[in-house]
C-alpha cells in the first residue's frame, strides 16, 4: 500500500517538474521572442534578467532545503557559498574586459583608482572561462568542506551551528568590505560588457542567461530529487529526525553531513554564478547575514523538506518583495517578518502543506 502510494506521488511529482520545465524553457522564451508587443501576453524584455533572479533564487532554496528540510541543519550562512561563486564570475567578466574601462588598463578599474600596480596573484586564471567554472564549484565546496569538517566533527548542531555560519558570513562580509582584499571593496564588481563574446546588453544574450538558468534549475531539482528518494536520503531523513540511533546502527553522520553540506554550497555557488550576468553587480553586501536568514525564509514559507515548495517558496516571497518594494519600499520588511510569522503559527508545513491538506479531505470526501 505504501510503496503504491509512493509511486503515485513520484508520478505526479514528475509531470509537475515537466509542466514547470516546459513553461520556463519553451513557453516563457516563446512569449518573449515570438509574440507581438503589443499582445498581452507578451513578456518584455526587462522582465527576462528579473524571471533569471528569481530563478538563481528558487536553486538557492533547492540548496537549502536539502541541508534543512531533509537534514535537519539550518545553516545561516548560506550567502556566503552564493557571494563566492557570484565573485568568481565577477571576476572573469572583470578580466575579460581588460583594456575597455575608463583608465584603458589592462587591470580592473577599481584597482587603478586605488593605485594597484600588479594584478594580484588570486586573479590569475579567471580571463578563461573554463578555469571560471572550475573555481565556481571548487572555491564554494571547498570552503564548505573545510568548514563543515571542522563543524560536524565537533558535533556542533542546532542553534549553535546556525550561530556560527552567521559569524561565518558576517566575518566575511567584513573582509569583502576591505579595499586591500582586491574585490572591490563596497562597490564589489560591476559594470560588465560581455560573456562569451556576448554583449550583456542584447535582448538575446539575457534570454539566453535565462534558458540556461533554468536547464541548470531543472537538473539540481532531479538531482536534488534522486538524491532524497534514494537510500541516501533516507539516512539525511534518518539524520533530521534521529541522530544518536543512526549512529547506534552503524552508520556515521559525519560523511553524510559533510557530503550534503558541500553539495548544498556548491548548488548556491552556481547559483551566485548564474546571478551575476543577469543582474550586473555582486558586492559584499549579498553576504549580510539578512541575506542568508532570507534564504531559510523562502523554504520555510514554501514548506520544507519537499523540494517543490523550496522552489514554490523562493518566487512567492522575491515576487512579493519585487512588488512591495516598489509600491510599498517602507513596508517591506514588516511584510517579510509578518510571513514568516504567520508560516509558523498557521502553516507549519508552508504553503504546500495546504495542497496536502486539501488533497486529504477530498480523500476522506471533504471531511
Amino acid at each position: 500500500m505504501l510503496k503504491d502510494i509512493l509511486e503515485i506521488q513520484s508520478k505526479r511529482a514528475w509531470v509537475l517538474t515537466l509542466l514547470l520545465a516546459s513553461i520556463m524553457v519553451i513557453v516563457i522564451p516563446i512569449l518573449n521572442v515570438v509574440v507581438p508587443e503589443d499582445s498581452v501576453l507578451h513578456i518584455p524584455e526587462y522582465l527576462i534578467p528579473l524571471l533569471g533572479k528569481f530563478l538563481c533564487y528558487a536553486l538557492v532554496a533547492l540548496a537549502m532545503d536539502l541541508i534543512w528540510g531533509y537534514t535537519g541543519i539550518l545553516s545561516l550562512g548560506h550567502g556566503v557559498f552564493f557571494a563566492l561563486g557570484g565573485y568568481a564570475m565577477g571576476m572573469h567578466l572583470m578580466r575579460v574586459m581588460a583594456g575597455e574601462g575608463v583608465y584603458r588598463s589592462e587591470l580592473p578599474d577599481f584597482m587603478v583608482f586605488l593605485d594597484w600596480k600588479e594584478l594580484p596573484w588570486y586573479w590569475y586564471g579567471f580571463d578563461h572561462f573554463w578555469f571560471t567554472l572550475l573555481m565556481i564549484v571548487l572555491i564554494p565546496g571547498l570552503f564548505a568542506f573545510i568548514f563543515g569538517f571542522f563543524a560536524f566533527r565537533s558535533r556542533i548542531k542546532g542553534v549553535y551551528f546556525s550561530i556560527i555560519t552567521q559569524a561565518m558570513t558576517y566575518a566575511l562580509m567584513l573582509l569583502f568590505f576591505r579595499n586591500e582584499t582586491g574585490f572591490g571593496g563596497n562597490n564589489g564588481l560591476t559594470d560588465f560588457k560581455h560573456i562569451l563574446g556576448f554583449s550583456l546588453h542584447e535582448p538575446s544574450t539575457k534570454l539566453g542567461l535565462y534558458i540556461t538558468t533554468a536547464i541548470v534549475l531543472l537538473l539540481s531539482y532531479i538531482l536534488c530529487r534522486y538524491i532524497v528518494y534514494s537510500k541516501l536520503g533516507r539516512v539525511l531523513t534518518a539524520i533530521r529526525d534521529a541522530e544518536s540511533r543512526v549512529m547506534f546502527s552503524g552508520y556515521n553522520p559525519l560523511h553524510y553531513k559533510l557530503f550534503v553540506w558541500t553539495l548544498s554550497a556548491i548548488l548556491c555557488g552556481i547559483a551566485g554564478a548564474l546571478y551575476v550576468p543577469q543582474v550586473g553587480i555582486i558586492n559584499p553586501s549579498e553576504m549580510q547575514p539578512a541575506n542568508s536568514i532570507e534564504m531559510a525564509i523562502w523554504v520555510a514559507v514554501g514548506g520544507r523538506g519537499t523540494l517543490v515548495g523550496a522552489l514554490l517558496g523562493a518566487g512567492l516571497v522575491n515576487g512579493a518583495k519585487s512588488w512591495f518594494t516598489v509600491a510599498y519600499p517602507d513596508l517591506w520588511l514588516y511584510f517579510l517578518g509578518a510571513i514568516f510569522i504567520a508560516t509558523t503559527l498557521f502553516l507549519p508545513k508552508g504553503v504546500v502543506g495546504i495542497t496536502n491538506l486539501f488533497n486529504k479531505k477530498i480523500k476522506n470526501g471533504g471531511k
